[in-house]
């Protein structure tokens, strides 16, 4: 569904989280006040402040008072959501862990990846594409890129021996990240690589890091639906 389409409310909601998903906000950065995105959506302001009201609820921004509404800061649950690695989980659940490597290239960003990024178009990144495996049974097809900036060692690394995920959060020590989850169907090329049928329902998860002055990486995590669910736990 398009935005265009989703009520009202939600559109601004999903301007927001995609904002914050992409990295162009980060936690802390104030976001357009109520009049402003009144105006930018054409929307009556009570409808705006439902959506604001309902973001604030979600955790994704914290309304001060007298002072505006900003990003809100990165909190432990959502760490513990979004960056759990991959060898970790399966092998935690009983599993042995194995990694097949489609890809790993250079390439250059295009006008989206530039944004996610926050660099000039056609900028060197780095892209890798792992499928990861449960007792040899496809779990996980990964699509990473990677700034050299933040990570310059990364094309070199023995993803057979280590995860993208643990490599990056030793070598670029991780400052916020954000994250949006969804449902999803297998395109032709994904449905392959997971041996799964085109159409099929699956998970995705889309995930940016910051390390320091660096958006690190972005990837789009997408799992069979009949094979995989996100797990947390919250502790007060």
């Amino acid at each position: 569904m398009s935005t265009t389409q989703l009520p009202a409310y939600e559109q601004v909601k999903a301007f927001v989280k995609q904002q914050i998903s992409s990295g162009a906000w980060r936690a802390g950065d104030a976001v357009p006040s109520e009049s402003a995105l009144q105006l930018q959506f054409g929307l009556s302001r009570m409808t705006v402040n439902r959506a604001m009201k309902e973001l604030a609820v979600e955790g994704l921004v914290t309304r001060v008072q007298g002072s505006g509404t900003v990003v809100a800061q990165l909190h432990r649950i959502s760490t513990t959501l979004a960056l759990r690695d991959i060898h970790e989980e399966i092998t935690e659940r009983g599993h042995q862990h194995a990694t097949r490597v489609l890809a790993v290239e250079t390439t250059r960003a295009d006008a989206a990846l530039a944004q996610v990024f926050r660099v000039r178009s056609g900028a060197r990144l780095f892209h890798s594409v792992l499928l990861h495996l449960a007792d040899g049974v496809p779990i996980q097809l990964e699509d990473r890129h990677v700034n050299p900036a933040a990570a310059p060692g990364y094309l070199g690394v023995n993803f057979n021996a280590t995860t993208p995920t643990s490599y990056l959060l030793e070598h670029a020590p991780l400052t916020q990240a954000s994250y949006s989850i969804e449902a999803g169907l297998a395109s032709t090329q994904e449905a392959k690589a997971l041996a799964i049928k085109r159409g099929d329902p699956c998970l995705v998860m889309t995930r940016s890091t910051v390390s320091g002055p660096h958006v690190a990486s972005f990837a789009r995590l997408v799992h069979p639906g009949a094979r995989y669910s996100f797990n947390g736990t919250f502790q007060l």
